[in-house]
C-alpha cells in the first residue's frame, strides 16, 4: 500500500503549512518532522515511525496507517470515522529501545478526550524493519497485558 495515498484529507490547525507543529509534539514543524513520512519518505527509526503514525492518528490519515503496518499484523482497514471520535491530546515517548538490527520496541503513552472523559492509551509496541522500512508489528498493554494485534481497536 502506497503510504502516500490518503483516504481524507489532513486535519492541521491552520493547514499543512511550514510553521504549523506536528501533531506529534516533537516541537518541530510538520513539515519538518511527520510530514515528509506521510509522504512517502521512509522512518530513520522505530521511534520517528510512531511518531508519525500517532501524528496519522490525530490527522485521519487512513492509508498511512495501513501502510505502515506490517502485512502479517496488518487489519483489512483502519476505522478512524467514529462516533464519537477521540480528541487526540499528547503523545508521550517512554522508551525506544534498538532489539536488534530490524527490530525495535516503543513504549509510549498518548492521551485523549473520548466524549468529555479523559484517556490514556498506553502501549509496548514492536516494529521490524523490511528492505530499509520500519513497520508496526503489534502492542502490547502493559495495564492489560494481553498481546494485539490492532492497537486502532483499543484507542477507538
Amino acid at each position: 500500500m502506497n503510504p502516500r495515498k490518503k483516504s481524507r484529507t489532513a486535519r492541521l490547525p491552520g493547514g499543512p503549512g511550514d510553521a504549523v507543529p506536528c501533531p506529534c509534539g516533537s516541537q518541530h514543524a510538520y513539515a519538518d518532522c511527520c510530514g515528509p513520512l506521510h509522504e512517502g519518505a521512509p522512518a530513520p527509526d522505530a521511534a520517528a515511525l510512531m511518531r508519525s503514525r500517532y501524528s496519522a492518528y490525530v490527522m485521519g490519515l487512513h492509508g498511512y496507517l495501513l501502510a505502515t503496518w506490517h502485512p502479517s499484523t496488518r487489519p483489512q482497514q483502519v476505522d478512524l470515522d467514529v462516533d464519537p471520535s477521540p480528541r487526540w491530546l499528547g503523545l508521550e515517548i517512554r522508551r525506544h529501545v534498538p532489539t536488534g538490527p530490524d527490530t525495535a520496541i516503543a513504549e509510549f503513552v498518548a492521551r485523549y478526550r473520548l466524549a468529555g472523559r479523559a484517556q490514556r492509551l498506553h502501549e509496548v509496541s514492536r516494529f521490524v524493519r523490511v528492505d530499509g522500512r520500519w513497520y508496526y508489528l503489534d502492542g502490547d498493554f502493559p495495564a492489560s497485558g494481553s498481546m494485539v494485534t490492532a492497537a486502532c481497536d483499543a484507542a477507538g
